[in-house]
């Protein structure tokens, strides 16, 4: 009787992109495992489980549209707190991710040392992970959207590509900044702090025409985009708001190409200085 085992054959060269990929795609069960492992740690304890990731930026949202609607003065406008929860929830889920992700070849340093598999997956597994909370706070969104006066249409339509954008810039993000974590420990702070201003730099709260002489700035931001996308869908479009989202795209497919090229030329050298 023989038994088949796998080979991983180590060279000096740099891995090709079509070996990387293929290594993501034989591995997505493992992949799979660790987002649902990840998930269901998280809020195993929790008396609310998973409640917790849908009444936190919730209730955050109705803080920021209750303050915002008196300092901005936009409590005339009905969808403000449509608007509002467009915003924070995907920003939510975006801040979430990358906070974890950042650090998650180096936090899981352990386990890749037992097991192999692709490292590029650990920076992947947050945005996973959160997204099944994320989609439960975004269908109970559109739910309550009519008590504020905005009635769900066809746009609605444009929350799959806003899904779609926001999950893979996410993870984009997530690989270059676990990558440089490896050599710059102090990526662990600086993204948790540029978070912080990246916040206010985005139309979270605000609607972009408030942002001025600003505005071309923010419109670089590719978080605008991705937010514009999930505003089309439910609280009304913003004006150019899909050159916005070709912006946002831009992005994240110039991340992805610097994440391909890092862990297939320097993932032997990750392993020396983990």
């Amino acid at each position: 009787m023989s038994t088949r085992s796998t080979v991983v054959e180590l060279t000096p060269g740099a891995e090709s992109r079509r070996s990387l990929v293929g290594d993501l795609w034989r591995h997505r069960d493992v992949l799979a495992m660790l987002a649902r492992t990840d998930f269901q740690v998280r809020y195993k304890r929790a008396t609310l489980g998973v409640l917790w990731a849908v009444v936190v930026p919730l209730v955050q949202a109705a803080v920021l549209a209750a303050v915002f609607s008196r300092v901005l003065r936009l409590a005339s406008s009905q969808d403000y707190a449509v608007f509002v929860l467009s915003g924070v929830l995907p920003w939510t889920y975006f801040a979430t991710s990358a906070t974890a992700g950042a650090t998650a070849v180096v936090d899981g340093a352990e386990i890749t040392e037992k097991v192999w598999f692709p490292r590029a997956m650990l920076p992947i597994v947050p945005a996973l992970a959160n997204f099944a909370g994320f989609a439960v706070a975004l269908v109970l969104m559109v739910a309550i959207m009519p008590i504020f006066g905005v009635v769900p249409d066809q746009n609605l339509l444009w929350l799959v590509p806003a899904c779609g954008l926001l999950v893979a810039f996410t993870a984009a993000f997530s690989l270059v900044a676990a990558a440089l974590h490896v050599y710059f420990r102090d990526v662990r702070y600086l993204v948790q702090a540029g978070l912080l201003v990246w916040f206010y730099a985005t139309p979270v709260i605000y609607p972009l025409r408030l942002a001025r002489g600003l505005k071309p700035l923010l419109e670089a931001n590719p978080m605008t985009g991705i937010l514009g996308l999930f505003r089309a869908a439910t609280s009304g479009a913003e004006p150019h708001w899909l050159l916005d989202a070709a912006i946002a795209l831009a992005w994240t497919l110039a991340l992805l190409v610097i994440a391909v090229e890092v862990y297939r030329r320097r993932d032997r050298v990750l392993v020396d200085l983990l």
